[in-house]
């Protein structure tokens, strides 16, 4: 049985950052990934840098409207095959990164606990047995498929990681859910020229945010001639495309070329044996981690999407920050510690958002003032021709204490940084209105927003 000072399951943010670190201290390190096409995990492989490319391109592509659908698909198969260089490159430099330390080895191969610190690795050449004091689980997370007739096996059915690796651009593309990559997947495709359907089963779009945003961006989306029904139960999907949904008792049909599934992720946990390692899942089948992200076993850490929760490569490398907090003997950083995690949806016009909404204020009791500001005053706005969208925040009428923000404009996944920085800092809105910003920019937007407080 071969000795490592420390086993990493899977090659995701937080488990490849650990890697990186503990072998730079020296530490024996194996790092178990089943998939070759997985080096760097889900952000690079098959979540955020792909979809993100191919935003780039959409909106590119969005600028040929006239075009016939034709000269569109082109565009579009040129677009996955950037992305997929662009995921090759950096897949290689991560795996290189790890692979060229002679403290760490990457092990291509299936994982499953034997024993709390005995790890059975399987691949096409060898079933071996490796240990370590010390393991960590940054297995990430993979799609959902409900239990819908004709999903499965279904090859006109696609998840989001799936979805972007056809070649061809479907003509009508209906999309199972209306989460946030739902949403983000709608605007991308109808940019490429897609005729994009939304159906989703709850009544109430969008209902983590208020009405005034989940309006705005529904009217948005409208615009580019996205359909969204909601309130649908849907009953079948077809081979061809289609899609049987119900609606107020009626049964109405959905003619498609591919089928999105967009209906949330999953921790991946399959194959993992935990109960051989006395790892604890909750109910909805993460990995159960204490404030120090330990679980019930002692030396056994979970990290990233594979606990629930927030599935952000960013909270991800957050998570290793807690985790060497704690090597280091230090322990002085923790998931209560976590604060004004913000989240961006890259639509043709991007919403980001940090704190709370009226909803959660009004829930927790916290009084606040609001404030608002149409996008298209600031002058940037105006120079990208994407003067769409809004600008709304929250604020402490005690203490002028940004509680909140909802940024529903162009670059607002840039600008969003600025606002958890502040609040990070426990400063009050004071601080962006009177800052000195660069011009043009959208940033400087913030002058004449937070003088309306």
């Amino acid at each position: 049985m071969d000795q490592y000072d420390a086993i990493i399951i899977g090659f995701g943010k937080g488990g490849k950052t650990l890697a990186g670190k503990l072998g730079g201290m020296g530490k024996k390190v194996a790092v178990i990934e089943k998939s070759e096409k997985m080096y760097g995990g889900t952000c690079i492989n098959v979540g955020c840098i792909p979809s993100k490319s191919l935003v780039h391109s959409a909106a590119f592509s969005s600028a040929f409207e006239a075009d016939d659908f034709d000269a569109k698909a082109v565009r579009y198969a040129a677009a996955i095959e950037e992305k997929r260089k662009l995921v090759d490159m950096l897949r290689r430099k991560n795996y290189e990164k790890l692979a060229n330390n002679p403290n760490i080895i990457v092990i291509n191969a299936a994982a499953q606990f034997l024993e709390p610190h005995v790890v059975e690795i399987v691949n096409k050449t060898e079933i071996k047995t490796i240990s370590a004091p010390q393991i960590f689980i940054n297995t990430g997370s993979v799609p959902m498929m409900p239990e819908i007739e004709g999903l499965a096996d279904n090859p006109r059915v696609y998840t989001s990681e799936s979805l972007m690796e056809k070649d061809d651009l479907p003509k009508r593309l209906t999309i199972i859910g209306g989460g946030y990559i739902g949403l983000e997947f709608a605007s991308m495709y109808a940019s490429f020229g897609s005729i994009v359907t939304i159906l989703q089963d709850g009544e109430v779009f969008l209902p983590r945010e208020d009405q005034d945003i989940a309006d705005e961006i529904r009217n948005l989306l409208e615009k580019q001639q996205i359909s969204i029904y909601t309130g649908v139960k849907i009953t079948k999907a077809g081979s061809d495309g289609s899609v049987i949904y119900e609606k107020a008792g009626d049964e109405k049909a959905l003619a498609g070329d591919a089928i999105l599934v967009a209906t949330g992720r999953r921790p991946n946990i399959d194959g993992l044996n935990l109960d051989a390692a006395g790892v604890e899942t909750t109910v909805r089948g993460a990995i159960a981690v204490n404030e120090n992200l330990q679980t019930r076993q002692p030396g056994i850490w979970a990290l990233g999407d594979v606990i629930g929760g927030q599935q952000f490569t960013y909270t991800s490398l957050d998570d290793y920050r807690i985790v060497i907090s704690q090597l280091a003997g230090k322990a002085d950083y923790s998931l209560e510690k976590r604060k004004n995690v913000p989240y961006s949806v890259f639509m043709r016009t991007p919403f980001s958002r940090v704190g709370l909404n009226e909803k959660e204020a009004e829930k927790a009791g916290i009084a606040y003032k609001v404030i608002k500001m149409p996008a298209a005053v600031i002058p940037k706005a105006q120079v990208l021709r994407q003067p769409e969208g809004l600008l709304k925040a929250l604020i402490s009428p005690e203490n002028g204490k940004i509680i909140g923000m909802m940024l529903l404009c162009a670059e607002s996944y840039e600008v969003i940084n600025l606002i958890k920085l502040a609040m990070d800092l426990d400063a009050d809105f004071h601080f962006l209105r009177d800052q000195i910003y660069t011009h043009p920019t959208m940033s400087e937007g913030l002058n004449d927003f937070f003088s309306l407080a």
